[in-house]
């Protein structure tokens, strides 16, 4: 099995890049579904949740080439209307090709997806959005059935909760229903504001980018457009939190610091100081401490919320980093129900971590309290928050089944070695050299 070795306590200098968002690529890819002719999206990441994507789309009939970040994609033809499981088991984001192949083919088959374990995330939200739109669905042997018996007409939808994957795919599906189609408290996301410009850049009339309250004028078609996939703000939270945890000084490239607000407003409550620069560039360190740039950090309390609240998609990240704190904190978690599976990894390298029903109280210990330790990845944000508390524990650390890192974040290994850390990943074939 391959894995992570870390070798802890070395603190972070340099700059590193951000890249690409995982979660706008995704809806993106799934958008090229709407029109025939040649997609063109810049600055996708490469992933294993992009490559899932793109076999995905290939099974669908469309067909792509990728030069770097670069990505191609033709969907003259699309070949049939379903997603099977083999395809969509690793990831729950394969369900927003139903909201494209509704519109373009009024049919659609697809597999309940799987991804990560951390809660329901059922997709209760897109059917009953898609049956506001004259969609009839239906749950059948592992499957979503979904089939509309004439043109899909616009219409009111309200969600109970802003659902994001909900929001895009309900978007993908009206664009080109007859009439209007009302979206109320839907998200807001810069996420989803990236999948509007890019369907608004197809031919698309959608109103409201950036508030809860969007309006779908439909269109009879769309066309091709060229639209670059945002900076991951996940991802730029989470060197944030590293250099937070390891001490330091990184300059942040290519990212968009008005995204990561929330979280830099609790970074620099704990002691972290954070710059803004120009071309979208954000400066974060320690302030030095006897020559060591790692200061003391102060405890705060978290709660999750929707953006653009604090995001649940670095609440495990930041966890990590109360376990180094002085003093108590107390994490909610608002979005998802079963997100502290991470917890019992950081009690392995020596956390002080209570659950109390959706809350977690973390009772820091200072910066010198975790020790490595080897441990297991149960998702993809809690192997980012053991990553960050292997580069700050002493000692080992490895890390098992990586694969849920591989599915967001791109190059983590390559780019936390070029700011210092003392970080390898090793091959399952390697790592078992020598066992007896």
């Amino acid at each position: 099995m391959d894995k992570l070795v870390i070798e802890g306590g070395s603190p972070l200098y340099g700059e590193v890049p951000i890249s690409g968002a995982k979660n706008a690529a995704l809806p993106l890819l799934a958008a090229t579904l709407l029109a025939p002719g040649e997609h063109v999206l810049e600055n996708v990441p490469d992933l294993r949740d992009t490559r899932t994507m793109l076999g995905l789309l290939a099974s669908l009939g469309a067909r792509w080439e990728r030069d770097g970040g670069l990505v191609r994609i033709n969907a003259d033809v699309l070949s049939g209307a379903e997603a099977p499981y083999e395809m969509v088991r690793t990831m729950r984001a394969s369900v927003l090709v139903l909201g494209p192949l509704l519109s373009r083919l009024g049919c659609a088959r697809v597999s309940l997806p799987g991804g990560c374990a951390i809660g329901a995330r059922p997709i209760d939200y897109h059917l009953k959005g898609f049956e506001r739109l004259g969609v009839e669905t239906r749950l059948e042997q592992g499957y979503v059935e979904a089939r509309s018996p004439g043109p899909l007409q616009g219409g009111a939808i309200y969600f109970d909760v802003p659902s994001v994957t909900g929001t895009e795919n309900v978007l993908m599906a009206a664009v080109c229903a007859a009439g209007e189609t009302h979206i109320d408290n839907a998200a807001r996301e810069p996420e989803v504001g990236n999948l509007i410009d890019m369907l608004n850049g197809m031919g698309a009339c959608i109103d409201g980018k950036d508030t809860d309250s969007l309006v779908v004028h439909g269109v009879a078609r769309l066309q091709p457009a060229r639209t670059a996939v945002i900076p991951d703000r996940i991802e730029t939270g989470t060197y944030m939190i590293a250099v937070a945890a390891c001490g330091g000084r990184v300059l942040l490239k290519n990212c968009v610091p008005e995204h990561v607000r929330a979280l830099a407003d609790k970074l620099q409550h704990c002691g972290l100081v954070i710059e803004e620069g120009q071309d979208d560039m954000l400066l974060v360190y320690c302030p030095d401490d006897g020559g060591l740039s790692r200061c003391a950090l102060e405890s705060i309390d978290i709660t999750t919320r929707p953006y653009p609240g604090f995001p649940t998609d670095l609440q495990a990240q930041f966890m990590a980093l109360m376990t180094l704190a002085e003093g108590t904190s107390v994490i909610h978690e608002t979005i998802f129900e079963n997100r502290f599976m991470h917890v019992a990894e950081l009690l392995r390298m020596g956390a002080d971590i209570t659950i109390e029903g959706s809350r977690a109280v973390v009772r820091g210990q200072g910066r010198n309290s975790l020790s490595g330790a080897p441990v297991m990845a149960t998702d993809l944000r809690a192997s980012a928050s053991l990553v960050i508390a292997g580069l700050a524990a002493r000692g080992r650390t490895e890390i098992s089944r990586i694969y849920h890192l591989e599915r967001g974040y791109e190059n983590m290994v390559g780019k936390l070695k070029g700011l210092g850390a003392h970080i390898d990943r090793i091959s399952g074939a390697l790592s078992s050299a020598g066992a007896l």
